[in-house]
């Protein structure tokens, strides 16, 4: 675990040469991890997809919550905008969803899994790219099955940040 200092000097360098910034330096909620880094929202975005399609996996359905948010804002009485850009994709592994749910039939709540990039109005170029790690509780299949999924979803993360 790193304390505030390494935190900010491992952030301090990574923007320096132009690389991600883990989560620990933007307070990401417990449970998610984040990258961040500095590039066009659009290629970050192309990256994380061809980082999924490229393991042969299918991307069954992009969820475009900042344009959502944007669309429905002053429908629900807002006037913020959180996101200049943000998607989320959502996808599944065969091979590791049938192992955690052999594992524990009620593996199916983390199907199917999803990474999220997002770009924050007055942050342009800067792009977050993330995932929800799963509670690697239950049985050992089950926790070894759910580490398997949580470090795909890390590999997908670390390499659309490009680290």
């Amino acid at each position: 675990m790193m304390n505030t200092f390494q935190t900010a000097m491992l952030a301090g360098v990574a923007l320096l040469v132009g690389g991600a910034v883990p989560s620990a330096a933007q307070s990401a909620p417990e449970g998610v991890r984040t990258y961040q880094v500095e590039a066009a929202f659009e290629d970050v975005r192309f990256d994380l997809e061809n980082a999924i399609v490229n393991r042969g996996l299918v991307i069954d359905y992009v969820s475009h919550i900042g344009t959502m948010l944007n669309r429905t804002a002053a429908d629900v009485g807002s006037e913020t905008e959180v996101f200049s850009n943000a998607q989320s994709m959502l996808f599944c592994s065969a091979d590791l969803s049938r192992k955690a749910m052999e594992a524990d039939p009620l593996n199916i709540a983390y199907c199917p899994y999803s990474v999220f990039v997002y770009e924050q109005p007055g942050k342009p170029g800067t792009v977050t790219i993330g995932y929800r790690q799963f509670s690697e509780t239950g049985s050992d299949a089950s926790r070894a099955a759910l580490a398997n999924v949580n470090a795909l979803l890390d590999a997908l993360a670390r390499e659309a940040a490009d680290q």
